[in-house]
């Protein structure tokens, strides 16, 4: 039965207000709770707005409240007004009362000195205004802390300022009294640590609680400063990351970049039924609304600064960030929002370099859709190596790999975005696949592509991560061996398992140990790094459009099986779990943590429903460590496993030379065997007469972030790359050739194969463009 937008109580992409008085930013800092560790307050159970000890709007989008909610009115105004009492605050789940108020932050900030990240040549003019700043470090240093300490708490007459749709770049140092910003002086080092207070872009402020001796650093002057440490024990980006000591203990942000309906229902609950997919969502909200702001209005709203601070706060040091190939582009019949989510993706980037955090960049959906699934872009067939567009479509993605590739090799980046996934759970062991030879070719390419574009050895481009698509991590060893810095991915969910479990919390307690830790332990001695890119908490599949939208549980017989285990009412809703509930799912998080080693959970975030509430708890890591199901501090799963007596697995390295970019990497004798395009794809034994596209194509460069300061009284630019790491690389791309027509790429499984653009009746390659940015 199709749900009419009139019966929910609020229409997250309305843009008329439904209330009388929008309550958004403040002027005064916003304050996330006593640390305990790192701001989460365990004990306070009772009330997530005590946890956080949200006394106002933390920005205009901020994911301290709701994508839309009735309480706050359409966030599409960025007009400001006053915040309300305590009552009217935000709270992830409204029906909870609203706990005490926090208590006075502690504004002193951390002495460090920083040193700065490597420049390229032009940049080294800054080095001279950091040494000229010398003299003047030593006297901020005496007065910006009376400022802070003394003038500024006692201050009333600071007002906020609203940038609109920019105001969620980077925060800076809090302005002086005479209202100028000291981050405008040259290589000035804003920065601080546990209570320090964050000024971001728009003039809005929060408290900075970590009570892992983690720190932030902001320098306008020279925004590639990389000495910011998420916690005391994991490295700042400007050291190089120790596999097989150092320990990634990650997150998603999941559904931010890459939309899914179960992250964030409010977004398609309007479309009911016909929304399933971004595909679908954007054909909706254009027929709506005659223009897709609402995809970008999620974009600023569902994860801002805050949740860098937080992640990092949570003990947390790595982010997995899922993107879609429309980041880049798009051909005229896809409807997606094109290249916007980059802009956002930028802003990822500052955040994380500013909170000491590293990016896995996820290529989530591809062209075609590389598994069928609702979050490779449009639910339905797969297209990708499979169906008569099936090598089109994988060269196409081949190149959105190359210019993301090139992009975070710079050496402006690289520290920050060090590892690339770069295809996220592709089918290809299904009946409606395609052949592992396929796949294997694609890898190949990939490699050699990435490689190109960054180097070899350690530091030059990123690890190289690859899905082991669902043939099972063994089925790799081997797999290019010698490659440079090429990394295993795998996604362990107990949901997803045949049978589905139906027990009590308490049953998974040591389940994944057994499951996971043997296997993950192989794969690391065996294959080389191997990481966990997602799993869950999720003990069943309860939860909102879990399964898609429309689509039931196999917990309660409604989704490919008639089999009843239980009901999902009490798993939606996390308010009615008991403390023994909550005690073992904390237990089996620690048990997954201590089995993989080094994971990414699966995800930050999930958005409230049209209900006001999170309606897929079990997978939302920061609701989880607010309600207690997750540990505050994740190091506490090292030893998990052999505590509840079950066998160690545990890879203790150390990783040969060559997998972590060493003596002999890239030294690969089997890559010739896998060439391109590959002989045999999806439906195809021989994929020779299929068409492809043609290398003639301009070369797409992505976008860099501007930085200016204020250098001698007149405006600078700070150096910070042109999108485009290796200037050898101009190899046109590869686009339809001309005057052909070609079957749509996302419905080509049973199509006619056209006479044109097929190998060999390809039109030449026009001369090599220089890159030009998009």
């Amino acid at each position: 039965m199709a749900q009419n937008s009139s019966n929910i109580p609020y229409d997250p992409l309305d843009t008329q207000p439904r209330v009388e008085t929008p309550q958004l930013l403040t002027p005064d800092p916003v304050e996330f709770g006593p640390p305990r560790p790192g701001f989460f307050e365990a004990g306070s159970r009772s009330s997530v707005g005590s946890t956080l000890g949200v006394n106002a709007r933390g920005s205009a989008y901020g994911s301290i409240a709701p994508l839309r909610s009735s309480q706050y009115g359409d966030n599409n105004s960025h007009e400001l007004s006053p915040v309300g009492p305590a009552s009217e605050r935000y709270r992830d789940d409204p029906t909870l009362p609203v706990g005490a108020a926090p208590p006075t932050a502690n504004l002193t900030e951390k002495d460090q000195l920083y040193a700065a990240p490597r420049t390229k040549t032009k940049r080294k003019a800054l080095f001279g205004c950091l040494i000229a700043g010398g003299c003047l470090l030593l006297v901020l240093a005496i007065v910006l802390p009376v400022y802070f300490l003394v003038i500024k708490p006692k201050s009333s007459s600071t007002t906020s300022t609203n940038t609109g749709s920019d105001g969620h770049s980077g925060g800076h140092a809090s302005a002086t009294a005479s209202g100028e910003h000291p981050e405008n002086t040259p290589g000035f080092v804003t920065s601080g640590g546990d209570g320090s207070i964050v000024t971001k872009d728009d003039g809005t402020t929060f408290v900075y609680n970590n009570s892992f001796g983690g720190f932030w650093v902001f320098d306008p002057a020279n925004p590639l400063n990389e000495s910011a440490q998420a916690q005391s024990w994991t490295k700042p980006l400007s050291q190089e990351w120790a596999w097989g000591t150092d320990k990634v203990y990650g997150v998603n942000l999941g559904g931010w970049l890459n939309l899914e309906p179960f992250i964030s229902p409010a977004l398609y609950e309007p479309f009911y039924p016909n929304a399933v997919d971004e595909w679908t969502l954007c054909e909706q909200i254009m027929q709506r609304d005659g223009n897709l702001n609402a995809i970008e209005e999620h974009y600023k709203t569902f994860i801002v600064e805050e949740d860098f601070a937080m992640i990092a706060a949570a003990g947390l040091n790595w982010l997995r960030i899922p993107i879609a190939f429309w980041a880049i582009e798009k051909y005229p019949n896809e409807p997606f929002l094109e290249r916007v989510s980059w802009n956002y993706f930028l802003k990822a980037i500052e955040w994380a370099r500013k909170y000491g955090l590293r990016i896995n960049l996820d290529l989530h959906a591809l062209p075609g859709s590389q598994n069928g699934w609702n979050h490779s872009g449009k639910l339905g067939k797969i297209n990708f190596l499979a169906g008569v567009m099936g090598v089109a479509n994988a060269q196409r993605a081949l190149d959105h790999v190359r210019i993301f590739a090139e992009f975070i090799s710079q050496p402006e980046y690289k520290n920050v975005v060090p590892f690339f996934g770069i295809i996220n759970e592709p089918r290809s062991n299904s009946d409606s696949g395609y052949p592992v030879e396929a796949m294997q070719a694609w890898y190949a390419e990939a490699y050699r592509i990435i490689r190109n574009a960054g180097g070899t050895g350690a530091g030059n481009g990123p690890f190289i991560s690859i899905h082991d698509a669902f043939y099972g991590m063994s089925q790799w060893t081997g797999f290019l061996s010698g490659a440079d810095r090429l990394a295993m991915d795998h996604h362990p969910y107990l949901v997803f398992a045949v049978p589905l479990p139906g027990g009590p919390p308490s049953d998974f307690e040591a389940m994944p140990c057994g499951r996971w830790a043997g296997d993950f332990s192989n794969a690391n001695s065996a294959f080389g790094v191997t990481t966990a890119g997602e799993w869950s908490h999720a003990i069943n599949d309860c939860g909102l459009y879990v399964n898609a939208v429309g689509r039931g549980t196999r917990y309660e017989g409604t989704f490919e099986t008639t089999t009843v285990l239980g009901s999902c009412d009490t798993w939606n809703d996390h308010t009615t779990w008991d403390q023994s509930t909550k005690d073992s799912l904390r237990q089996m998080s620690l048990s997954t943590m201590d089995a993989l080693q080094n994971w990414f959970f699966w995800t930050w975030r999930i958005g409230e429903s049209s209900r006001g509430r999170v309606e897929a708890p079990f997978w939302s890591y920061k609701l989880a460590v607010l309600e207690g199901w997750a540990p505050t501090d994740p190091r506490e799963s090292v030893g998990q496993c052999q505590r509840l007596g079950q066998p160690t697995h545990s890879f203790t390295g150390p990783y040969q030379s060559w997998q972590i970019g060493g003596a002999g990497a890239g030294t690969v004798p089997s890559l010739d065997s896998y060439p391109w395009p590959p002989t045999a794809i999806g439906g195809f034994p021989d994929a020779a007469p299929l068409p492809q596209y043609t290398a003639t194509g301009a070369i797409n460069t992505l976008p860099v972030h501007t930085y200016t300061y204020s250098s001698a009284g007149a405006a600078a630019t700070a150096d910070v790359g042109d999108g485009w790491n290796n200037a050898a690389d101009t190899t046109p791309m590869a686009v339809p050739v001309a005057d052909c027509t070609y079957p749509d790429q996302w419905d080509a499984t049973a199509a006619a194969i056209p006479t044109c653009g097929v190998a060999g009746a390809t039109t030449e390659a026009a001369p090599v463009a220089e890159p030009t940015p998009i």
